[in-house]
């Protein structure tokens, strides 16, 4: 499994809007083919709140890059939270754990 990880800083003030649109827009990416899991964590550091950690599973790097990046549904994933993004977040890919406790 590949792990896609990226740390979005949102606006701050536009955290419940992010989070609603992450509601309508989570559908788009667990329909994809070769998608495995998401998990999206709000970070709990004083002044940091705005900042938030999606990892996403994949079955594939290319079920991401190519597959999901190419879609349509990606089209609308970006119009409904792209803008929210400050600055736009870098996005990488994880192989298989290395080490696990």
């Amino acid at each position: 499994m590949i792990l896609e990880s990226a740390l979005l800083d949102v606006r701050p003030g536009q955290e419940t809007a992010f989070l609603a649109a992450f509601e309508r827009a989570e559908p788009l990416i667990s329909a994809q083919p070769g998608f495995r899991s998401l998990e999206l964590r709000r970070c709990l550091d004083e002044g940091r709140t705005s900042r938030f950690l999606l990892q996403v599973g994949w079955e594939r790097l290319e079920d991401h890059t190519e597959g999901f990046r190419r879609s349509a549904e990606y089209q609308e994933w970006r119009a409904l939270l792209h803008h929210f993004y400050e600055p736009f977040p870098e996005v990488e890919h994880y192989g298989e754990p290395l080490l696990r406790a």
